[in-house]
């Protein structure tokens, strides 16, 4: 009978959280308010001679590395970041090799390197989910050919500094280094700058969040040109589809729409957390477009209240050091409006069970 590797066979296969659910989704992460009408515009226009070709993705490449300031042949669009990570999961990890990644973080690290057959060693961020560099330098083996680092981090929206990530990529000179800048956006902070003096540095990008191109599936891989050339080597020419070529261009063109959209997630963010705050609950300053909050063992009555009010909000309890959490996704004006209202009335209704519940014990015992 054909059988699928130990490795493959012993992973925990992924499954969206959001599959089957309806509301407002503040819970993946994504740009809630669309692309740039400029963008769907295109995307109406594309011909049936676009569509029915084998897509080429130089053109956009070139486009990209220039607006990133890099060389062309430093750069590889890809489906998304996850086709980044996996990669270069396929480029460099042998069965023998180790990968290091703090935890929690964002959960197709582990796919990915588990595929390989590679040993995952986790390294826990600080209880105040800062980066814990000296212990991720100190977890590095000969052994060691993978870092894989989000910032900000996901789920807890915190970040290290480009210089301290830097610490990590010179500590372990044999290693495919990679900072996932998923949400760089909504952070200001880069390494991509210091691609050229540090070979093993790879740093990935994606136009999901700030762009609102999560369903075209598009992503940045960048790293040193030779590493590159290994990489284009195990990725398909044809990975990223005719409709994300087509668009990406006016995407990055219309910076004016991304601007916009980013004040509005930054006013939303001070205001959650400013909400949090008052309603005494624990959260973490977050660096990206999402807070993390500690609702305490009433989370999953909370999830529930938010969804019966239209809004879906991210379970992560079952993440390390995230008990009782849940990550709220920020949106427009209009829609985080909606979900401040829902937030207060989803935690007065907690409160008011609550004390109800406490009542009745203490009337029970007497």
């Amino acid at each position: 009978m054909l059988e699928a590797r130990d490795a493959v066979k012993t992973m925990k296969a992924y499954r969206s959280p959001s599959a089957g659910l309806t509301g407002l989704n503040m819970n993946m992460n994504e740009n809630t308010a669309g692309c740039s009408p400029r963008v769907f515009r295109k995307l109406a226009s594309l011909t049936v001679e676009e569509i029915s070709r084998y897509p080429h993705r130089d053109r956009d490449e070139e486009i990209v590395a220039r607006f990133l300031g890099l060389s062309k042949d430093q750069v590889v669009l890809t489906n998304g970041v996850d086709e980044g990570i996996h990669l270069i999961c396929e480029a460099y990890l042998r069965e023998e090799d180790e990968a290091i990644l703090v935890v929690p973080t964002f959960g197709m690290y582990a796919i990915y390197i588990q595929a390989t057959g590679a040993r995952i060693v986790t390294v826990p961020m600080h209880p105040d989910f800062s980066f814990p560099i000296d212990e991720i330098i100190a977890a590095a083996t000969p052994r060691t050919r993978m870092i894989a680092l989000a910032n900000p981090n996901n789920p807890s929206g915190t970040a290290a500094a480009p210089r301290e990530l830097l610490r990590i990529v010179e500590a372990a000179p044999d290693a495919a280094v990679l900072i996932d800048e998923a949400y760089f956006e909504f952070y200001g902070e880069s390494v991509i700058g210091a691609i050229a003096q540090h070979d093993n540095l790879f740093v990935a990008r994606t136009f999901s969040k700030a762009y609102g191109l999560a369903g075209l599936r598009i992503g940045i891989l960048a790293g040193s040109a030779n590493q590159m050339e290994m990489v284009r080597r195990v990725s398909s020419p044809y990975n990223v589809n005719a409709a994300a070529l087509a668009v990406l261009p006016v995407a990055l063109s219309d910076q004016q729409y991304v601007a916009d959209y980013l004040r509005q997630v930054f006013d939303g963010r001070l205001r959650l957390q400013s909400l949090f705050a008052e309603l005494g609950l624990q959260y973490w300053p977050s660096l990206a477009n999402f807070v993390l909050a500690r609702i305490g063992p009433q989370y999953r009555q909370f999830i529930d209240a938010m969804q019966q009010r239209g809004i879906l909000v991210r379970d992560r309890n079952s993440d390390p050091g995230c008990e009782g959490c849940v990550r709220i996704t920020l949106g427009n004006t209009e829609q985080n409006e909606k979900m401040f209202a829902s937030v207060r009335e989803a935690a007065a209704e907690l409160s008011c069970h609550h004390k109800q519940s406490e009542g009745s014990a203490v009337h029970g015992a007497k």
